[in-house]
């Protein structure tokens, strides 16, 4: 007689991006190990599918495609399908800012932990005769290596692919050039002749584009000043 199955809670929430409702379950154990051994391998290519592999059997809503899902609806999906396999409270470690020594002990709620969007942001960037980049959201592959890649070389190579990987199209009142019509090698080589102000402008997309972010209020034991605490992006809840 074969064993019997155990029944596996769903659960809802609502993508940041669009407001979308996405269903989704826990983690099972076959999928933890394929999360951890791919860790282990440090190969982004071995991380990058299992996170992939993970989160498409984990959300159980039709017609979400995860390869083209922004960074940060990835993030908070995880964060959140996580949360319901191992626990809804997230125990950290905070320096205090005062004197940047006292390390204090936390516990956070997922539930408290929210994709906050600023004002200020717009996918559209003015830059120079007329002509507008429209970018789009950093994608699986992007989650990956900002979230699960510690190697700190090449930072300046990186963060030159990541916006050529980043433009969705360059636009004027006459005509539009798409990125999907382009090569890598030629979005690149157009980041690169940008000058400082147009790319600090395209930076200004990435540095004010949702993220996660939970703020929290901490008492150093030693000074007994009170600090406040911003917690932001995938990573500072899982270090």
């Amino acid at each position: 007689m074969p064993l019997p199955k155990i029944t596996t809670a769903e659960y809802e929430l609502k993508l940041p991006s669009n407001g979308k409702t996405v269903k989704y379950r826990p983690f099972l154990v076959r999928e933890e190990k394929i999360l951890i051994l791919s860790l282990e391998s440090q190969d982004q290519k071995q991380i990058s599918n299992a996170v992939k592999q993970v989160l498409k059997e984990c959300v159980l809503t039709k017609g979400i495609k995860i390869d083209t899902l922004p960074s940060f609806d990835i993030e908070y999906l995880f964060l959140n399908i996580r949360g319901k396999s191992v626990g809804e409270t997230i125990e950290l470690i905070v320096t205090c800012g005062d004197d940047g020594v006292t390390e204090v002990p936390v516990t956070v709620s997922i539930d408290d932990i929210k994709v906050v969007k600023d004002d200020d942001h717009s996918p559209d960037i003015e830059l120079a005769d007329g002509y507008t980049v429209k970018m789009k959201y950093p994608s699986l592959s992007q989650f990956v290596e900002t979230n699960f890649q510690d190697d700190e070389k090449n930072q300046v190579e990186k963060s030159f692919n990541i916006v050529a990987q980043s433009i969705d199209m360059v636009y004027n009142d006459k005509e539009m050039f798409s990125a999907s019509e382009c090569t890598k090698k030629e979005l690149k080589e157009w980041v690169e002749s940008l000058t400082s102000e147009h790319f600090q402008k395209i930076e200004k997309f990435f540095e004010t584009m949702p993220k996660l972010q939970h703020t929290l209020k901490v008492i150093n034991p030693n000074t007994k000043k009170e600090n406040t605490v911003v917690l932001e992006g995938l990573t500072d809840f899982f270090v």
